[in-house]
């Protein structure tokens, strides 16, 4: 893992999502599944739904970034590009009755600055550990 920046990435970001997927449901007590208007966790609005979705993309990181270099360039890449989706979506939603993950500007931005980053390695150059046969 030392050696890749894909998997390094990965494992970190999986394991922040993945605490702040837990961390949600701490204070998305009483709240909608699907509500527009979530609870502050810290900055970030969250609801149950956004925890699960969280809890979803910190394993997957996680997993792949335990796994290998070439999956972890994958997933880096998908949810990076997924982040950016959700960044660009995000501005249009907050406020309305599409935003079933409740939202916020702050939310936007780190997905925005996630995908970034995530796309960033996952799409840049790594080092894939090379098998060569013995004779």
């Amino acid at each position: 893992m030392r050696t890749s920046p894909n998997r390094l990435i990965a494992t970190v970001f999986g394991a922040v999502y993945l605490l702040v997927g837990v961390l949600g449901f701490f204070v998305t007590a009483g709240i909608g599944f699907f509500a527009t208007e979530g609870a502050n966790l810290i900055i970030f609005a969250v609801n149950p739904l956004h925890n699960v979705i969280h809890l979803l993309i910190g394993a997957a990181l996680l997993y792949a970034g335990m796994n290998s270099t070439t999956l972890s360039k994958t997933i880096n890449s998908t949810v990076g590009g997924v982040y950016l989706l959700v960044g660009i979506l995000g501005l249009f939603l907050v406020g309305s009755p599409l935003n079933i993950i409740a939202l916020n500007g702050a939310d936007n931005v780190l997905h925005l600055a996630s995908a970034v980053v995530l796309l960033g390695v996952g799409l840049s150059q790594d080092k894939v550990p090379v098998r060569t046969a013995h004779a």
